[in-house]
């Protein structure tokens, strides 16, 4: 323990010198994040107001994933079978991984798109949970990496069906762009770490 009444070393100024930076910084970022917000709730865009409300809804609680990995598993053969199982599998991990640990240690508070001048035919219903990361972003990002990697053909469209799903909760008030970036990166690692995976236990099985 440090004794107060002692000279600080150069060890201990360097130490809250650190910190102190990393303090500001990081308040700099999230004065940034919300700018970037409020800078999107600010922009008129009729014409995307009400698909990407209607996109972010579909979203909800993984539909849209099952629904395309239902799709795959009907339509795709065998390797469009093996694709839908790994994509619900990343999703699966990424919500245990997000939804549970990470919001929790993030303990991060939903915006506040009144406040913010968020148009109203733009909202979605604000979930309870806390705002960082975006487990819609993160979901999107687990099941597009993962059934890529099974399937290239479908990378460009499942990530920019992706990305328009992690937009659309900036563009809706639920999330700042910190909460998608953070979430896009998650479940992007979780993806591939589950396609990774799934080869390997492949692999295995056929030797």
């Amino acid at each position: 323990m440090v004794d107060p009444t002692q000279p600080a070393t150069p060890e201990d100024r360097l130490a809250d010198h650190l910190t102190g930076s990393l303090g500001d910084g990081l308040r700099q970022m999230a004065e940034v994040d919300r700018a970037v917000y409020r800078a999107i709730a600010a922009t008129s865009t009729p014409s995307l107001d009400e698909p990407l409300r209607r996109l972010s809804a579909m979203a909800d609680h993984a539909k849209l994933w099952v629904g395309l990995a239902g799709a795959l598993a009907l339509l795709g053969g065998r390797r469009g079978r093996r694709a839908a199982v790994t994509g619900l599998v990343a999703v699966g991990v990424n919500s245990a991984v997000v939804n549970l640990p990470m919001k929790f240690a993030g303990r991060r508070a939903r915006p506040d798109r009144e406040g913010a001048g968020v148009p109203a035919d733009r909202w979605r219903p604000m979930p309870t949970s806390t705002s960082f990361p975006s487990g819609h972003s993160a979901s999107a990002f687990a099941f597009a990496g993962a059934v890529s990697a099974v399937v290239p053909a479908l990378t460009v469209p499942l990530r920019a069906l992706a990305t328009a799903v992690a937009y659309s909760r900036v563009h809706t008030g639920v999330h700042y762009p910190g909460d998608v970036l953070a979430g896009t990166l998650v479940g992007a690692t979780i993806g591939e770490a589950t396609a990774l995976t799934g080869r390997v236990v492949a692999r295995r099985r056929a030797t």
